[in-house]
């Protein structure tokens, strides 16, 4: 008989998988919906593949919240951002550099950081009041509608792109870009895969929860460092795997659309909708989170913004910096448990050399860009 040690790290793995399996059904479903309904490719990816992709998390954190989980329910948020950011977005980079559309530099990215910041303001009283989730519910839906509204422009601007280089016989980057599998794409095969991945992530979700809570219990560790790390890496395995496939293809816009969208859903639809679910008590907000990986969060995406901007390019090596960061990020939560008289030396030279040097190296870089671009212009 399975120890209950053994039996909750069983549960985690089993629930990951389910996870998996049921995101990979729904993001098939619904990239097949939106295919049929004509929407274009970037579109997709910042909509309904990030939706599709960011289900896991919202229901790992729906259940925690109604579990009274709030610090598995935060954090698998808090944690599965700076994942995709880093971790995705840094392994999509490293297998091919990634083409950046401008659509991203002037519009979304700019919108996933104020929205960021405006979550780090919300939860620095110690709690996401209900209101605040209204709030990020409505923000949702406009930002959605602004979306598909400017779809048209999109699909318009994709059917240039296609008139001026490639023939459709000749492999047209239009909406055939995503592959699943099949040569038809109806309607009916579509609403079952969206419907059996909608259950398999329920299933999942619940073991996943029950095994990470019994995990973090037993070790003496936090919900909250538990869902920075194991359920956060977990639920966003469907968006890590959803931008390599798009890598490997050459689909950079859909690649980093994913994680963009997917960040932008876990903001403010599934925190938004757990903070409205806990009523008049709030959504709670560990003060570690608020001081430590909130900001991080934040500073991760205000980091990736300039390197959208040099160039239209994320290279290898900057993917490589993101990867190098997430592991020292994973560092600074599991050293206090495991080597505590480490933990202050490896704040001091996180402070006091790894952000000096990203700093640097961004400076240094995006001057180096504008020094380029004001000669072309000369």
């Amino acid at each position: 008989m399975l120890s209950p040690a053994v039996l909750s790290v069983v549960e985690i793995v089993v629930g990951i998988l389910l996870l998996f399996g049921g995101g990979e059904l729904f993001v098939q479903g619904s990239v097949a919906l939106a295919l049929l309904f004509g929407i274009p490719q970037l579109v997709i990816g910042l909509t309904v593949v990030a939706l599709g992709t960011s289900t896991p998390e919202l229901f790992v954190s729906l259940l925690s919240t109604l579990q009274g989980s709030d610090d598995l329910a935060v954090s698998n948020v808090v944690g599965s951002n700076i994942f995709n950011m880093m971790v995705v977005l840094g392994c999509s980079a490293v297998i091919l550099p990634l083409r950046v559309q401008s659509r991203l530099v002037r519009r979304d990215v700019p919108i996933l950081l104020a929205v960021s910041m405006a979550v780090w303001g919300m939860a620095s009283a110690g709690r996401v009041t209900w209101q605040a989730g209204v709030a990020l519910l409505v923000a949702l839906v406009i930002n959605t509608i602004w979306e598909i509204r400017t779809s048209r422009e999109a699909k318009i601007s994709e059917a240039a792109d296609s008139q001026g280089g490639l023939s459709k016989e000749g492999g047209s980057e239009g909406d055939n870009d995503l592959d699943l599998g099949e040569s038809d794409i109806s309607l009916k095969p579509a609403l079952i895969k969206l419907v059996a991945g909608l259950a398999v992530l329920i299933w999942g979700s619940q073991i996943l929860v029950k095994g990470a809570t019994a995990i973090a219990l037993g070790l003496g560790v936090s919900q909250t460092v538990i869902g920075l790390t194991i359920v956060s890496a977990g639920t966003s395995m469907p968006e890590l795997v959803t931008s390599i496939v798009a890598a490997l293809r050459g689909k950079g816009d859909l690649a980093i659309g994913n994680v963009v969208g997917s960040n932008l859903m876990n903001q403010m639809l599934i925190l938004g909708s757990c903070a409205f679910l806990s009523g008049s008590r709030g959504l709670t907000v560990d003060p570690t989170m608020i001081q430590r990986d909130l900001p991080i969060m934040v500073a991760t995406t205000l980091a990736c913004l300039p390197i959208f901007w040099t160039g239209g390019v994320i290279t290898r090596r900057e993917g490589g910096i993101l990867l190098g960061l997430y592991g020292l990020f994973l560092l600074e939560q599991v050293v206090p448990y495991v080597q505590p008289e480490l933990s202050a030396p490896l704040q001091w030279f996180t402070l006091l050399v790894v952000v000096p040097a990203v700093v640097l190296l961004l400076v240094v870089q995006s001057a180096g860009y504008w020094r380029s671009e004001k000669r072309l212009r000369a």
